[in-house]
């Protein structure tokens, strides 16, 4: 009988993980204008457990819509401003003295912004590796080392940071172990003149309505869980490893494009969160397995921020985007006999 209460309940979640889409869609519309393909990657992400690196110009609501998805899962949103001042402590927390009602002192840890479940890193490239590697063991450890104690953070938790690609003065480019850490990196552009026009008619004129909370972290967590219970055969993994691995220059099997435009490709990381990005779109879209096309659609936000390019290819006028490209064109699937 637990058995049967157990099952009834995954088919529970995927019914209900498959209407999701749907009703955050219309829910984001309130607040956010236009922008499908971010908010849907930023979804993948957020139920596959992985952090987000956004790319775009100021003024293109990042804020509002990571703090419009916290609210449909009823999280705590916290953002933090990267400054070239910011030190571990101003995002961890740090201990104060503190005098208690019999006049007796003692230390008192102050929880720094940090503890949050959804945390919106602006500018992260502006801080100093110092408190950037405070921010990686948050990242890839989900826990914080303050006044001598580690602490855990609660779950969910979802980084979010962004990058701005017009001022680079004064930045401190990540590290390439640091950029590994985040599962996609989303780039969001500038509106459509339609878009532009809906989004400045409706912020001059009325109060937005406000986004309803639709699901719980309770909720996300069990998401997570079932994203990682979608089949996906053999091949379909194969494929994803390949895409990574033919992206290193130098290797067996590197095509010469490769080997001629890249200093270093996607490691590891780049399959597993392939893997994970496309169980999650399978089952955002209503499918029972992984397909090659799901590889395919996350491919791209998987891939820009692993594949760095050398001076070869800047003087050639090659992009990143236009290396996936190739890559996905070269890489075709080996179906198993």
């Amino acid at each position: 009988m637990l058995e049967n209460t157990e099952v009834d309940d995954e088919l529970r979640l995927i019914q209900q993980i498959r209407a999701a889409r749907g009703a955050i869609m219309a829910e984001l519309s309130k607040a956010i204008v236009g922008q499908n393909e971010a908010i849907e990657q930023l979804l993948l992400a957020l139920f596959a457990g992985g952090h987000c690196l956004i790319t775009g110009a100021p003024g293109l609501a990042k804020t509002l819509l990571v703090k419009s998805v916290a609210d449909l899962f009823h999280l705590k949103f916290q953002r933090i401003q990267f400054t070239p001042d910011l030190m571990p402590a101003d995002i961890t927390g740090t201990e104060i003295l503190e005098t208690d009602e019999a006049g007796r002192r003692r230390m008192v840890f102050v929880p720094g912004p940090i503890f949050a479940n959804v945390i919106l890193a602006d500018e992260i490239n502006r801080t100093p590796p110092k408190t950037q590697a405070a921010m990686l063991e948050a990242m890839q450890e989900h826990q914080v080392t303050a006044a001598g104690k580690r602490c855990k953070l609660d779950e969910p938790f979802f980084v979010l940071a962004t990058q701005n690609p017009i001022e680079m003065e004064g930045t401190y480019p990540l590290p390439e172990a640091q950029l590994d850490r985040f599962m996609f990196n989303v780039v969001i552009d500038y509106l459509p003149e339609d878009d532009e026009v809906a989004v400045v008619t409706r912020t001059t004129s009325v109060v937005p309505e406000a986004i309803n909370a639709l699901y719980s972290g309770e909720d996300l967590l069990k998401f997570r869980e079932l994203v990682r219970s979608v089949p996906i055969a053999e091949d379909v993994v194969r494929y994803s490893v390949r895409l990574a691995a033919v992206s290193r220059p130098h290797q067996a099997g590197t095509p010469d494009f490769v080997n001629e435009w890249v200093s270093w490709g996607a490691g590891l990381r780049a399959g597993q969160f392939l893997v994970l990005g496309a169980k999650a779109r399978a089952l955002l879209n209503g499918h029972s397995h992984v397909s090659l096309d799901d590889i395919r659609a996350v491919a791209r936000p998987v891939l820009r921020h692993r594949i760095l390019i050398n001076y070869r290819a800047e003087a050639d006028g090659i992009t990143t985007e236009q290396i996936i490209e190739k890559l996905l064109a070269h890489v075709q699937p080996v179906t198993s006999k």
